[in-house]
């Protein structure tokens, strides 16, 4: 069987460096230690850091009644406000927060307080987004296409940022830029898609056009692993997307010839390679 295995595949900086973060504080026997929403978007990860004594905050309201322990921001970011409230509540607090998600934070903030008005592409309910609106103040709209751009009612001689959610899709995003010069808007574009995922789509999308199956792996939940996906299929019908080697067993491959594998940011490289043994070794 020929298989090939992206070279981008499994963690980026950002998770790395998150799951960094926690393994320090338990090391240091800082317990109770929670998170503010799963540190990373994997299950399996979460489900392992439970069994080390790492609680999972799943609301504000839940968040709101604790008083103590370390929470640790989780890799996706949150609102300026949830910092406040752990600092007016007295609890200790790690910031997670990948870099890059970080920059959006400040770029969005600056431009806020400019009287720009904050367009994010990306999707509403991630909580990526939803802690980047939470630092745009009251003037910020969420886009996923051009159709949501031409819908936008703003006032005239209103002046738009344009960010991007790190995990988007870089030629969606392509659109919406050129469109929104279409439409005459006075925009300021920061492509903060991460450099990281742009690459892991860019591979995504040269192997899929090669081989006669696709193989993308990450949780369900995980927005970089759901645009590999949507990239792979494109391209290669026979794509398919799974969370573990117990997904893929049940698959026929009906001697599929040549198969590619890729894998979302936050998929370990245990998964990775027991996938890859899998392939290899079947078929």
């Amino acid at each position: 069987m020929k298989a090939t295995v992206a070279k981008t595949a499994g963690f980026c900086f950002g998770v790395q460096r998150a799951l960094d973060i926690v393994y320090e504080k338990i090391g240091e026997g800082k317990a109770p230690i929670f998170t503010y929403g799963p540190i990373i978007h994997n299950s399996h990860v979460v489900a392992e850091l439970k069994e080390k004594g790492v609680r999972v905050i799943g609301s504000r309201e839940e968040l709101d009644r604790l008083e103590k322990g370390t929470v640790i921001i989780r890799s996706h970011g949150v609102s300026r406000d949830v910092y406040e409230s752990l600092d007016r509540e007295g609890i200790d607090r790690v910031n997670a927060t990948c870099p890059f998600v970080a920059r959006i934070h400040r770029i969005v903030e600056k431009a806020s307080a400019e009287g720009r008005h904050i367009l994010i592409a990306g999707n509403r309910d991630h909580p990526e987004v939803q802690g980047i609106m939470g630092w745009c103040g009251n003037s910020c709209t969420v886009v996923q296409n051009t159709s949501d751009l031409q819908e936008i009612k703003a006032a005239s001689g209103t002046k738009f940022t344009l960010v991007a959610q790190t995990t988007f899709n870089y030629s969606e995003f392509k659109e919406l830029v050129e469109f929104s010069k279409k439409l005459g808007y006075d925009v300021s574009v920061a492509n903060t898609i991460c450099d990281a995922t742009q690459k892991r789509q860019e591979e995504a999308r040269s192997i899929s056009q090669l081989v006669d199956a696709m193989i993308v792996i990450g949780d369900m939940h995980s927005s970089n692993t759901q645009k590999l996906y949507e990239i792979c299929k494109q391209f290669c019908k026979r794509t398919y997307l799974i969370e573990t080697l117990d997904d893929l067993k049940p698959v026929n491959f009906q001697s599929p010839g040549r198969i590619g594998i890729t894998a979302g940011a936050s998929t370990p490289k245990k998964i990775i390679e027991e996938v890859q043994n899998y392939v290899r070794n079947e078929f």
